[in-house]
């Protein structure tokens, strides 16, 4: 399945770029989400008139994660939990806990960008998580678990 990508897409290529990729990856990931259109005469025809506005949309986006990514340089993030006796937690801290507790110190983020690689988050103690907040800007957030009292 050939594609124009219509966003910058991370390991596939940039704005403007036809690319082949497999039907399923097409159809269910780049197809829903916007990122792609099908390569057709007439959508070829359509993206070359929408390239100029395209190209504006994805330098406002770079220039907007990266003045969150200043902003998030020197940040660092205490979360409270409980825990037992020897530092492990009942329960996890995913990313939907991350991103709360981010919005809630006034840094917005979404659930989407935060990668735990190791998985989710169960002992006490200091962690390092990245933020992916663009396909060219991801930054590392220290986070500190401590015990609830």
């Amino acid at each position: 399945m050939e594609v124009i990508l219509l966003q910058k897409v991370a390991n596939l290529g940039n704005i403007g770029d036809r690319v082949k990729v497999r039907s399923g990856f097409g159809r269910n990931f780049l197809l829903p989400q916007g990122k792609a259109t099908l390569a057709t005469p007439e959508n070829i025809a359509r993206f070359e008139t929408r390239r100029a506005e395209l190209e504006r949309l994805a330098r406002e986006h770079l220039q907007s994660a990266g003045d969150r990514a200043g902003a998030m340089k020197d940040f660092k993030l205490t979360i409270q939990a409980k825990a037992g006796t020897e530092g492990k937690l009942f329960g996890s801290i995913g990313t939907s806990d991350i991103a709360e507790a981010c919005t809630r110190d006034g840094f917005h983020i979404e659930r989407s960008e935060v990668r735990l690689p190791s998985g989710p988050l169960r002992m006490l103690g200091e962690h390092v998580v990245n933020l992916h907040l663009h396909a060219d800007i991801d930054v590392p957030l220290h986070v500190s678990i401590i015990a609830e009292e």
